[in-house]
Order: C-alpha cells, then structure tokens, then sequence
C-alpha cells in the first residue's frame, strides 16, 4: 500500500520565463523547495534569457479564465501569488476569479519591468492594478521603483519608504512589503501593517546573479502563508531563503543570471 502524502498547495498567477530563472518557473521551483505544491496559470508566455527578453505573447483572456477554473475546482490552493498580470484586461480575468473562489493568502508582486529593463506591465494597466487587484491582497511586494510607480513619491531614502508604505497601506487596505535593495545600499525590507511599520533587516551578498528575486521571494512568502506561518513570520522565512539562494553562488548565463532555488534541497 502505497502511503497518502498531503502538501499545503498554493497557485501562481504568472508569465513564463524560457530561461527558467524567473516568472512562473522560478515560483515553482521555489514552492517545491518551500515544501508546498505548486500550480500555475499562465499569463503570458516571454522569450527571455539572462539578457534580456526578447518577445512576449499574452495569453488569451478566455484561456487564462479557464486556466484558474481548471485549478480552483479540483485542487484549491492555500494561497496564490500574482507576479506578471500584463494588461487591464488580464486583471480582470484574475480579479472576478478570485472573487468567485474567495481565494485567501494573496501575495501580489506587482511586476512592471524586469531586471533587464523590459517593460512587463503595459502602462493602461496600472490603474486596473491600484484598483482592482491590490485591495484583494493579503500582502503586496513593491520593489522602490513600482512603490514609486504606485504611490507617485519619489523614494530615496528609508523615511521616504515609510511614507510610501504607509500610503499604500491606507490607500489599498493591504499589508505592505517595501523592498530595499541596491539603492539604499542594504537588503532591509519595511514591512506596514496595521501595527505600523517594521524593518526586516537582511543580509547584503555580493552576487551580480540576482534574476527572478522578486518573483522567488514573493512565492516563499506565498508558500510559508499556506502552511499557516503568521505573515511576519512568513517574510522572514522568505528572506532567509532568498539569502541562501544568493549565497549559493550559481553562475549560469552571461547576463544577471537566476538564483539556486534548490540550495536547500542539495549541494551542487
């Protein structure tokens, strides 16, 4: 007799990434990783390597609806990430299903450009974004750049990040996960919640390879949310993940390569 084995599920809602270092690909290897199993609903498929992408083809909004149908009536997940939704039109497919299936532990990475400069979000779909997405969400992980794009602030400092987070907190009503990086020379993140803001502080590693961060630590934290871990709890476990996965030092590809998502499963 073969004996029963249950996993916390969780869905992402995402492009593909041929390169396999971001996008939907990256959030799968991240889930299996995080212990969870993971499903996909692709939103657009994109030509991409370490260097850049090269092409992107949207998906149908009609497929992507029966995508999520396909998911949520046979194995429901625990929790769901969003990462590349693309346009208006997509946002919508999501938002009404979401809705419908009253979907819990919603992270939303609200993806705009790549690592490579390429635009991911086309410009009429940011309003659709504030205003149908980000108030379904549990928690929302903003780079500086998209926390500017959705707040309007210009952010230089980490009393501009408090201010930003803030406003997105009061304005959305979702916790918020402002990300810091390279341009505040550090890798602490402000966590706004209803108890205020929080620093989570974070190692700095010296790695060029950072391509698909924000899509991997956006799906760890979905993945810790579905096995129950309370929401702090769940970034600092993500934080920790991501700091190994850069300290692992893969080297693959000649532009800003991807992580080693499997660096806690193996030693390569």
């Amino acid at each position: 007799m073969v004996n029963k084995c249950e996993l916390k599920t969780v869905l992402t809602i995402a492009g593909s990434d041929s390169s396999g270092g971001a996008g939907i690909q990256a959030d799968l290897k991240t889930m299996l990783a995080s212990g969870v199993y993971g499903m996909s609903a692709i939103t657009a498929l994109t030509a991409q390597n370490t260097t850049g992408v090269t092409a992107v083809a949207r998906t149908a909004p009609d497929f992507l609806a029966a995508q999520l149908d396909s998911v949520f009536t046979d194995i429901f997940p625990d929790a769901i990430k969003t990462g590349m939704v693309f346009d208006s039109e997509l946002i919508a497919v999501i938002t009404a299903k979401l809705k419908a299936y009253h979907a819990k532990n919603i992270v939303v990475d609200p993806v705009m450009v790549a690592t490579s400069g390429a635009r991911l979000l086309n410009e009429d779909a940011i309003s659709a974004l504030k205003e149908q997405l980000l108030p379904l969400a549990t928690v929302i992980t903003p780079n500086l750049m998209e926390a500017e794009v959705l707040t309007g602030m210009e952010i230089k400092s980490h009393k501009d990040m408090i201010l930003a987070a803030q406003k997105l907190y009061e304005t959305y009503g979702c916790n918020v996960l402002c990300k810091g990086g390279h341009r505040l020379q550090d890798a602490d993140d402000l966590l706004y919640t209803a108890d205020g803001p929080l620093w989570l502080k974070g190692e700095h590693i010296d790695n060029p390879n950072t391509h698909g961060t924000g899509c991997t630590l956006s799906s760890a934290i979905a993945s810790n949310l579905a096995k129950a871990q309370e929401l702090t709890t769940a970034i600092k476990n993500a934080k920790a993940y991501i700091t190994g996965a850069l300290q692992a030092g893969l080297n693959l590809g000649s532009g800003a390569g991807p992580l080693h998502h499997g660096w806690n499963l193996h030693t390569v």
